[in-house]
């Protein structure tokens, strides 16, 4: 099954092409490199295309504990705050690449949701500007005003470092989001600059404080570009149904993240995972917030994802098994597509 074409949550292929100094343009996002993503898998797999999330990795990679998410509990040590003049070079970097991909006619960069839906509908891939982490954005937020110009309309105020604004959760297992505090004071004017702005804020890295610090500040929907259900896989990145019923009040929506660590019940990062843990979590996902505020949030290009799909390729594997499920037409278009593409009209105006 290609169709329907399957808009996602999220995605680290600017990072991945940043780290690897790739050809800027579309030669360099050809079939090679092991990468999730690429032209050739989106055809294969009916790739519409998603959030393309501007990421600063820092001095210290998260990669060189990833190891302990073996284990049966661990609590990985954070990167230190980044500085801002650090940040904005790499996020610059990164909005050139994605800009450099438009030029070369490999996607466009969506503003709204009607250039969204023409892409779907023409086979070009669609392209969100996303940001993960608000390291690059100034306290003045002078950074922000230009990034929005390039294209950016999804922000998230952290990564699962701290950051001026706000306070990420650590990669904990077994353990709950309520870890540390909520917005600070700039943190809260940056969630009100981007509902002034119509820059969706991203929950997904939030811990707790900042979660219900945004439910209570923000006039958008909530929103969790890349999160799975804590009743399913108690870890610190996923979200608790009390979470999930105030995203479902808001009106907002999930989506399901693939990583195994936050899928498995036992917390692991081991790629032998069935897809049928997904649809766990989609069933439970579906059941707290209902069917319209569902949808995909994969973290393509930044995590291990179940041995059945490994690429955008394996997406075909993914829809058969929804259908095998029981899930009908209607339904699998939504949690495709439809559902993201709702979510934006009520957030983007």
């Amino acid at each position: 099954m290609q169709e329907p074409l399957i808009f996602d949550g999220h995605n680290d292929l600017l990072l991945r092409l940043h780290q690897h100094d790739v050809p800027a343009g579309k030669d360099g996002f050809q079939g090679a490199g092991g990468r999730h993503i690429d032209l050739d898998k989106a055809q294969l797999g009916g790739f519409g295309g998603g959030f393309f999330a501007i990421f600063v990795p820092g001095e210290k990679s998260l990669s060189n504990d990833m190891d302990e998410m073996l284990l049966s509990s661990y609590d990985l040590p954070l990167p230190p705050q980044v500085d801002w003049n650090d940040a904005s070079k790499v996020a610059l970097s990164q909005a050139s690449i994605l800009i450099n991909l438009e030029r070369d006619g490999a996607l466009k960069i969506c503003r709204n949701t009607k250039e969204i839906r023409e892409c779907l509908n023409s086979g070009l891939m669609a392209a969100v500007m996303h940001m993960e982490g608000a390291e690059a954005i100034d306290p003045d937020f002078q950074t922000l005003d230009v990034l929005y110009e390039a294209g950016l309309r999804s922000l998230g105020p952290v990564w699962s470092r701290p950051t001026i604004f706000a306070h990420g959760v650590p990669f904990r297992f077994p353990n709950t989001p309520d870890i540390g505090s909520g917005l600070t004071e700039i943190g809260t004017r940056l969630i009100r600059k981007c509902n002034d702005l119509g820059v969706m804020i991203d929950l997904s890295h939030l811990n707790e404080s900042g979660f219900w610090d945004v439910a209570r500040i923000s006039t958008k929907p909530l929103v969790a570009t890349h999160s799975s259900a804590h009743a399913l896989c108690p870890h610190s990145r996923n979200l608790t149904d009390r979470q999930l019923h105030a995203i479902r009040d808001s009106d907002g929506m999930v989506g399901l993240n693939f990583a195994v660590a936050f899928l498995r019940s036992d917390g692991r990062m081991i790629e032998e995972t069935p897809i049928v843990t997904m649809l766990d979590h989609l069933d439970h996902l579906i059941e707290q917030l209902g069917e319209d505020r569902v949808g995909m949030g994969s973290d393509f290009d930044g995590a291990v994802v179940p041995e059945g799909i490994k690429t955008i390729a394996g997406l075909p594997n993914l829809r058969s098994a929804m259908a095998d499920r029981g899930y009908n037409d209607v339904l699998i278009k939504k949690l495709c597509h439809d559902n993201w593409l709702r979510v934006l009209d009520l957030t983007w105006t």
